[in-house]
């Protein structure tokens, strides 16, 4: 037991910084305010109407900062409304039943350390009014909703933990995934270093002209290597196989066109590939043309059609993927999305996903030549 209440106050927060206020609060505050003043004013049965008003209205602004300071709102409510409740037991709002919010939020949203001292803090409440005549059906009825809610609070903590696990791993693999690429790119250069230090070494003694020229081949070869070295995330590949197969360039989004099972046709364009295009920016661009199209024949609505264009110039390389099927948006991108807007961001890219303007969905994505990541 000792060992599960240490675990309990070690734990951290459900997120690094939960979100501070929204729109829902100001409706929420605004309601209470409401019903704690019509309550007031038509109940006969309440000793001290005017108190109990004035005490909750005090208190009700701390729902503002409950996700933030979760015990702290909590401590301010209880040290104004439980007195109250204990020494003028028929001057009780049922409005006051607000104060459950602030209990799912120390739940939601506390640390370790917030959850343990406010649990003590509600058992020792219910223990009060238990001895102040409370009757057991009461206790228990108080301590029955006490422990729903925060299982709410609980069950809410856990399943936005898992996502951010989940989110994180995404973005772990997304990092390695790069890693290897950038590294198959710096082995191709190194190698033809290698070859050229070779070359140069094997002819220097008879041609003094072929072995510069195998020189100025190395420095070249060195300052494309050193580009890469620049841009390599430094990841590690969690004793995973390593990936023998090279890695794809812009034309090998072509391989995505064609006719799908379902009927939806892929048709695929490539304009201004002329292979100068950085191995790392065309393996990424055909990752995220790959995987733009999987979510559009997995999760679109009657698509029959995905187009995909890509256009590189001189700056970078622009991916644009759209489709005519019908997708309902969620408020939060998916793992797929969530992959792609990682992998641009650590080439120094952009990545954007929404409805197109004449119907559909579109994916569009630009990175640059040369990638940066952090």
């Amino acid at each position: 037991m000792t060992g599960l209440v240490r675990s309990a106050w070690s734990a951290p927060s459900a997120v690094p910084s939960p979100p501070r206020r929204v729109w829902r609060d100001w409706v929420l505050v605004a309601l209470v305010a409401v019903v704690a003043v019509v309550e007031g004013t038509l109940r006969t049965d309440l000793s001290q109407p005017v108190l109990a008003m004035v005490a909750l209205l005090a208190v009700l602004p701390t729902v503002l900062w409950r996700r933030t300071r979760p015990l702290l709102m909590l401590v301010i409510v209880f040290v104004v409304m439980v007195p109250i409740g204990l020494l003028l037991p028929d001057s009780s709002l049922y409005s006051g039943l607000f104060v459950m919010v602030l209990v799912y939020a120390l739940f939601r949203w506390g640390s370790g350390r917030d959850l343990v001292i406010g649990s003590a803090i509600l058992l020792s409440i219910l223990g009060l009014f238990f001895v102040r005549g409370s009757g057991l059906d009461d206790l228990i009825g108080g301590f029955a909703l006490l422990l729903t809610v925060a299982l709410l609070g609980i069950a809410f903590r856990y399943q936005a933990g898992s996502r951010q696990r989940r989110l994180d791993r995404i973005r772990m693999l997304e990092r390695e995934h790069l890693a290897r690429d950038l590294h198959d790119t710096v082995a191709h250069h190194v190698s033809a270093i290698a070859i050229r230090a070779q070359a140069g070494l094997a002819v220097a003694a008879r041609d003094p002209r072929a072995a510069q020229d195998a020189l100025g081949m190395i420095e070249a070869e060195a300052a494309k290597t050193l580009s890469e070295l620049r841009s390599m995330v430094r990841v590690l590949r969690q004793g995973e196989p390593v990936e023998l197969a090279p890695s794809p360039r812009l034309g090998d989004i072509e391989q995505l066109a064609g006719t799908r099972p379902g009927g939806a046709a892929v048709t695929v364009k490539v304009a201004g590939d002329d292979g100068s295009i950085p191995p790392p920016v065309a393996a990424a661009v055909f990752r995220l043309a790959q995987e733009s199209v999987t979510n559009a024949l997995r999760h679109a609505r009657q698509v029959t059609r995905v187009d995909v264009l890509v256009e590189a110039d001189e700056g970078g390389v622009r991916l644009s993927v759209t489709n005519d099927g019908d997708i309902a948006a969620s408020p939060t991108p998916g793992f797929g999305i969530t992959g792609m807007m990682e992998r641009t961001a650590l080439l120094g890219g952009t990545c954007q996903t929404g409805p197109a303007p004449g119907g559909g969905w579109a994916v569009t994505a630009v990175l640059p030549r040369v990638g940066w990541a952090p």
